[in-house]
């Protein structure tokens, strides 16, 4: 698992270059399926334009790709909007540029801005979010450790508190930045001399926008 960026909703926004009218339509996507399904829906809904042009990535590293210039000079659609996606880092993202053509040809480098110019434009306005991979942990202790283990916690750039229940010991759930397991642990267990319980752990991905967790 990698932490990864990707849109927050589904959405669109259009733009107006030389007469033509851009519309850029993007989804979160987690299958092939569920992209393929929403580039039909655009091309239902947007049957007349000139072109619809779709771009899907899926997974990590890209495992699923594609794209088409629909009828658009070769090179001139599909691939810069997907190498401007890669080269952001984002993935799980389905993208249909639907242009209405307003009688003005924009050539071949035109066409190439424009395009990207519609996908980048429409990013902005729904807005991208990251997906960070974190340890899920659950711990238990006395009522003296609570004051230390959460000053511990607030304290630790790597560790976000994500709930504490007071029953008969305090129950305190917490998210630990991947690859700092091991550490957090060990120091855990010497702050309270080995007086903890810890669940076990379980991977996780948070969800961030402008440096900020998402809640829900």
């Amino acid at each position: 698992m990698k932490d990864y960026k990707t849109v927050a909703r589904v959405g669109l926004n259009e733009i107006q270059i030389q007469k033509s009218r851009f519309i850029g339509h993007v989804a979160p996507v987690s299958s092939e399926e569920e992209a393929i399904h929403f580039i039909e829906d655009i091309r239902k809904k947007h049957w007349n334009a000139t072109h619809n042009v779709p771009v899907y990535l899926i997974g990590e590293d890209y495992k699923v790709q594609r794209y088409s210039d629909d009828g658009e000079p070769s090179g001139t659609a599909g691939i810069p909007i997907m190498e401007m996606l890669k080269k952001e880092g984002i993935t799980n993202i389905c993208v249909v540029i639907t242009r209405y053509f307003g009688g003005i040809k924009l050539g071949t480098g035109g066409l190439v801005r424009a395009y990207t110019e519609s996908a980048k434009s429409t990013l902005e306005a729904i807005g991208i979010i990251e997906k960070r991979v974190f340890h899920h942990l659950k711990l238990s202790f006395d009522y003296t450790l609570h004051g230390k283990l959460q000053f511990f916690c607030m304290n630790h750039a790597c560790i976000l508190i994500d709930d504490t229940q007071f029953s008969e010991h305090v129950e305190m759930t917490i998210n630990i930045a991947y690859g700092e397991l091991d550490a957090i642990v060990k120091e855990l267990i010497n702050l309270t001399s080995d007086n903890i319980v810890l669940g076990e752990p379980e991977i996780c991905y948070l969800t961030f926008r402008d440096e900020k967790l998402m809640m829900g």
